[in-house]
């Protein structure tokens, strides 16, 4: 009776192994000052924009940081293995709103990066990783711009 049962059990683990265990969303965590936030992402699409999740319903993480603290962020291989940047808004010392991005890191290069604002006194307000697509859409100066596939979003608090 055992001779029997043991092929079955094996196609029963691979059956589950391959269908019942579907991989989660990749998650980003961002990190400062002995704080960390873990953020399920906004928008996550396979690489053709064609199949996207459901974002979570609130999205958006928060982490307190206190002023001129650098924000790390740790993206796993599966943001990793796709081009992806950091876009951030911030308040300079005026108070006006200020953007910026990090550059563009290829395929498997970097899995993770450290914002550090201008040490003037400026304060991060919001944070995007965005994880490109192979979605090409017109550029606003004629060129070709790449899609998001996948967006992480923080807000930050003083």
């Amino acid at each position: 009776m055992h001779r029997g049962l043991k092929p079955l059990l094996v196609v029963a683990c691979i059956g589950l192994a391959a269908g019942c265990a579907a991989p989660s969303e990749p998650q980003v965590t961002f990190y400062s000052h002995g704080r960390t936030a873990t953020v399920d992402p906004a928008l996550y699409c396979d690489a053709t924009g064609q199949h996207c999740s459901k974002p979570s319903e609130d999205p958006v993480g928060e982490l307190r940081i206190p002023s001129r603290e650098p924000l790390q962020i740790s993206v796993p291989g599966e943001v990793a293995a796709a081009p992806w940047q950091v876009a951030f808004i911030y308040r300079g010392v005026n108070g006006q709103e200020l953007d910026g991005r990090s550059a563009v890191f290829p395929p498997n290069e970097r899995f993770a990066y450290t914002l550090q604002l201008p040490p003037d006194g400026a304060r991060l307000e919001h944070v995007e990783v965005q994880q490109f697509s192979a979605v090409l859409t017109q550029g606003a100066d004629g060129g070709v711009d790449f899609g998001i596939g996948g967006s992480w979003l923080l807000d930050v608090q003083q």
